[in-house]
C-alpha cells in the first residue's frame, strides 16, 4: 500500500477503523468497523458520508470552452444554464466511452470531475483537444466529499441553506463550516445528496464537522458499489470502456437532439437509428449465490447471449443481482437466462432499471 497516493482523509479513515483497499492508484476506505451491509442501509435510511477525493476535478476556462468540450461529447452543453450540472461522456472515434464524466457549466467556463482510473488519459485528451480553445486547468488541490441519503438535505441545512435550495443537478458556492466550497445536489446512490468540491487542506476539518451530525456516518467503496448497482449506474471498467458504446449502455437519454459533431458520430447515431446488436439490462437472481462481473450468460439451447458486468447481493432487496450487456434479441423484461458460477447454472430473469427507485430531489417532489 505504501505506492498508493493517499486522498487527504487517509489519517481520519484510519481513526474511524477503516479497512483500506488499492483502488485506481490511491489508499481507499473499503468498509468500516460495521461492514458494508449496515453502511448501504445507513445511507439508504439516513446519511452516508462518502470520501471521494481520488475522483479528477479540473476546468476549461474561456469564452470558446463549452462549445469545445460539446464537441467531444454527445452531451449538450451549450444549451446547459450556467450552475448546471449533467452527466454525459467522452467518445472516441469508434463509438466508445474514454470516460464518464459530470459536467458543471460556470460563468466562466466549464467544471469537469473524471474518474479516478481514468484521470491521467483523460487529462492528457482534454489538454490536447482543447487546445487553442480554451485554458486547461487540473483543480489537484481540491477535495471531494459526498453526503448522501435521505436526512443529507437536512444535515446540510445547518450549514448553508443555498446549498439546500438547489435542485438535482444544481451547483453553487457557497460555505460549509466557514470553508468556501462548490456544492452540488447530485451522487451516486441514487438517493438525494450533495456533492462538495473544496480546498484539500480544508478536507478533515469539514469532514469531521458533517461526520458530528447525528445520522451521519462513514460509508466506504464497497457499499457506494452496492449503492449504484441498486441504483442501475454505470460504473467504468464495467458497463463503459472505449469499446461499448453509450448506446448499447443504456445512455440514450444524454443526447443532445440533432448534435452530430462529436467523436464517433457516425458509428453511435446509426446505432440509435437502427437495433443495437446488445444492450445494458438488470437481472433478478434466483437463490442466494451472487453472480459477479465476466460470468458468461447463456439463453435458450445454452447459446451464449451476453456477460455480466456487474454483480452483487443487494442489502435493499435482500436478493442477488446484477447488470449485464446482453444480445438485443434476449434484452426483454422477463427474458429467462442462465449464468455460469463455478461450472453451476444459475438461473437468472432480465428486468428493468434501477433495481431500487431514484429519489433525487427534483420539482414537484
Amino acid at each position: 500500500m505504501s505506492d498508493l497516493k493517499p486522498t487527504p482523509l487517509a489519517a481520519l479513515h484510519q481513526q474511524l477503523g477503516a479497512k483500506m483497499t488499492a483502488f485506481a492508484g490511491y489508499q481507499m476506505p473499503v468498509q468500516y468497523p460495521r461492514g458494508i451491509i449496515h453502511e448501504h442501509l445507513h445511507c439508504r435510511s439516513r446519511a452516508g458520508f462518502f470520501d471521494i477525493s481520488h475522483m479528477g476535478q479540473c476546468l476549461a476556462l474561456g469564452d470558446g470552452a463549452a462549445e469545445a468540450i460539446e464537441k467531444l461529447t454527445p452531451g449538450g452543453i451549450l444549451d446547459l444554464p450556467v450552475n448546471s450540472q449533467k452527466y454525459s461522456v467522452l467518445t472516441n472515434d469508434h463509438g466508445g466511452v474514454i470516460d464518464d464524466i459530470i459536467v458543471t457549466r460556470l460563468a466562466d467556463g466549464v467544471g469537469l470531475i473524471v474518474n479516478a482510473g481514468c484521470k491521467d488519459k483523460d487529462f492528457a485528451y482534454l489538454r490536447e483537444k482543447l487546445a487553442g480553445k480554451a485554458a486547461f486547468r487540473e483543480l489537484a488541490d481540491q477535495a471531494l466529499l459526498a453526503l448522501q441519503g435521505p436526512e443529507a438535505a437536512a444535515v446540510i441545512a445547518k450549514f448553508s441553506p443555498d446549498a439546500t435550495a438547489l435542485q438535482f443537478m444544481q451547483v453553487c458556492d457557497t460555505r460549509i463550516a466557514g470553508v468556501a466550497c462548490s456544492v452540488s445536489r447530485s451522487g451516486y446512490t441514487g438517493e438525494d445528496g450533495f456533492e462538495i468540491s473544496l480546498p484539500a487542506a480544508e478536507a478533515e476539518r469539514v469532514a469531521k464537522v458533517l461526520l458530528a451530525e447525528d445520522g451521519v456516518e462513514p460509508i466506504g467503496l464497497g457499499a457506494r458499489d452496492t449503492l449504484r448497482l441498486e441504483a442501475g449506474l454505470c460504473l467504468y471498467g464495467h458497463e463503459l470502456n472505449e469499446t461499448i458504446t453509450p448506446i448499447e449502455a443504456g445512455l440514450g437519454w444524454i443526447f443532445k437532439k440533432g448534435h452530430t459533431d462529436f467523436p464517433g458520430a457516425e458509428t453511435i447515431l446509426a446505432q440509435r437509428q437502427n437495433a443495437v446488436g446488445r444492450r445494458r439490462v438488470g437481472l433478478l437472481v434466483d437463490g442466494k449465490i451472487p453472480v459477479r462481473d465476466g460470468a458468461v450468460l447463456l439463453g435458450n439451447a445454452d447459446s451464449e447471449v451476453g456477460i455480466v458486468s456487474s454483480g452483487s447481493f443487494s442489502p435493499s432487496l435482500n436478493r442477488p443481482i446484477a447488470m449485464a450487456l446482453v444480445d438485443q434479441r434476449v434484452a426483454t423484461t422477463g427474458t429467462r437466462l442462465k449464468a455460469l458460477v463455478r461450472n453451476s447454472a444459475i438461473d437468472l430473469t432480465v428486468c428493468r432499471l434501477p433495481f431500487v427507485p431514484h429519489r433525487y430531489h427534483k420539482p414537484g417532489r
